[in-house]
């Protein structure tokens, strides 16, 4: 056991993807891959770099000296600084050229821009995942009619899979908002220390459009069609906000759903998988806890509070650079990502078995069924020549009354007070007729039949996660 802290994200909750994409490893080898770019770019475009630099550059992209960095670090105050020295000693041949006419953010800004677009990609992955799982759920029971609430007090029924298509219309929006971050991320490209270009001009003896096929060509180097038009020293810190924003959509549509969840297995009529072996309480042996969407409600609760850190940040940005967004950055986002990577974990495993108990949803549905159609026999019986105000102050005294003998722990006699009444013409089985669940569902299946096949298009190709988890 390590004696030191360590997040939980990556010991409990994120994927081994997206604790891979935000190591050390990943982070700093591709600083030395964007050096080698912009050496390659510069050679390409005229500067007195050889292929030998080259080649001894690229042998040593993987192979970071962690020690060599901290105790340079240590000396000089600077990351990226020492990241460099470290690279030279590696590469001697090209110490020299090295991060040649840039300035710290060419590493740090875009290779943060390359592991966010990347991670944003994986995470939209997970997130069809969710909503296939849903919308396969919503299919299976699109037409078994359950309980609807408002206000969690009981009120119209609905279908089991109507109600999973409201978490799965959030969950879109969710896409959409990924998809956005995602059209907004551009390459910063190497723009100099106030984002004037100004060292390229002198490199390139002032021809502009070196400068501009350099970007160009960085930027396609690693998978960007454009670089921003315009920059200080940093890609601008909207991104970010954007970013963080999209996730904590995430974060909500998770929580709704999760929370949700947890109400419907108090009444025991959803509830999240439960292995045989799982224990519930440590001292309550029967008790089966809703664990997994108690633990998505906590981890979204984080998150959507981590996401305010980049508005603020992108709000509190001098002129053309400063500083203070550096360490909240550095933890913000990542930690942001693995959170996110973390609830959509959970919600797959959660919607991929949900368990629905039909008995106790048709116990429910039963038990409030006669008040919830009392509009009907009302209607139905003042078109047999009832009285519809007589009738209206029947089905009201009566539904006190059957209330009252639910609340000391009765079954509901409703029906069977309106049948024995003599003004009330309707006889047992016209009741029984009229209390049949399908009448009451509204368009329930025809619904969630329109919106599956609207959405199906983009789930044929969604992707899940390959890996053995254990949550």
């Amino acid at each position: 056991m390590n004696d030191r802290y360590e997040s939980p994200f990556s010991t409990r909750y994120a994927s081994e993807y997206m604790l891979n994409l935000f190591s050390a490893d990943t982070r700093y080898q591709t600083w030395r891959k964007l050096w080698l770019a912009l050496a390659k770019e510069e050679k390409a475009l005229g500067l007195s770099i050889t292929d030998d630099q080259i080649n001894e550059m690229s042998a040593h992209i993987t192979d970071i000296d962690y020690e060599l960095v901290r105790k340079r670090e240590k000396e000089v105050r600077h990351d990226v600084m020492a990241h460099i020295y470290a690279f030279g000693k590696a590469a001697p041949s090209a110490a020299g050229i090295i991060h040649l006419g840039a300035t710290s953010c060419y590493v740090t800004d875009n290779a943060d821009l390359i592991l966010y677009r990347d991670a944003l990609i994986y995470i939209r992955s997970e997130l069809l995942s969710v909503i296939k799982n849903l919308s396969e759920f919503a299919e299976q029971y699109k037409e078994t009619p359950t309980l609807g609430y408002t206000h969690y007090q009981p009120a119209q029924l609905v279908t089991i899979g109507k109600r999973a298509s409201l978490w799965i219309q959030d969950f879109l929006s969710d896409l959409e908002e990924i998809d956005f971050a995602l059209r907004q991320i551009r390459f910063l490209g190497c723009r100099g220390t106030t984002g004037t270009e100004a060292s390229f001009l002198d490199l390139f003896a002032g021809d502009t459009k070196k400068i501009d096929a350099m970007n160009a060509s960085l930027a396609a180097d690693f998978g960007f069609s454009e670089c921003f038009d315009v920059c200080g020293q940093t890609y601008p810190r909207k991104v970010d906000s954007r970013i963080l924003n999209a996730l904590s959509s995430i974060a909500q549509s998770s929580y709704r759903m999760a929370c949700d969840i947890r109400l419907l297995q108090h009444d025991r009529q959803v509830e999240e998988p439960f292995e045989d072996n799982q224990i519930g309480s440590s001292a309550m042996p029967y008790k089966r806890n809703p664990m997994r969407c108690e633990r998505i409600c906590s981890l979204a609760r984080y998150l959507i509070t981590d996401a305010m850190n980049a508005p603020l940040t992108a709000s509190a940005q001098w002129l053309e650079r400063t500083l203070d967004d550096s360490a909240n950055r550095r933890i913000s986002m990542p930690e942001g990502f693995l959170c996110a990577d973390s609830i959509l974990r959970l919600t797959q495993n959660v919607t991929k078995g949900l368990c629905v108990n039909e008995k106790m949803i048709s116990k429910a549905v039963n038990e409030f069924l006669p008040f919830i159609a009392t509009e009907k026999l009302m209607m139905e019986a003042t078109k047999q020549g009832g009285d519809r105000q007589a009738l209206h102050e029947i089905i009201r005294k009566y539904s006190m009354e059957a209330t009252a003998k639910i609340k000391e722990g009765e079954n509901c006699n409703l029906l069977e007070l309106l049948s024995l009444d003599p003004v009330f013409s309707l006889n047992d089985q016209e009741l029984k007729e009229i209390l049949n669940p399908q009448q009451y569902i509204g368009r329930c299946p025809e619904q969630v039949e329109k919106f599956l096949k609207k959405i199906m298009p983009m789930l044929s190709d969604s992707a899940g996660l390959s890996e053995n988890i254990n949550l």
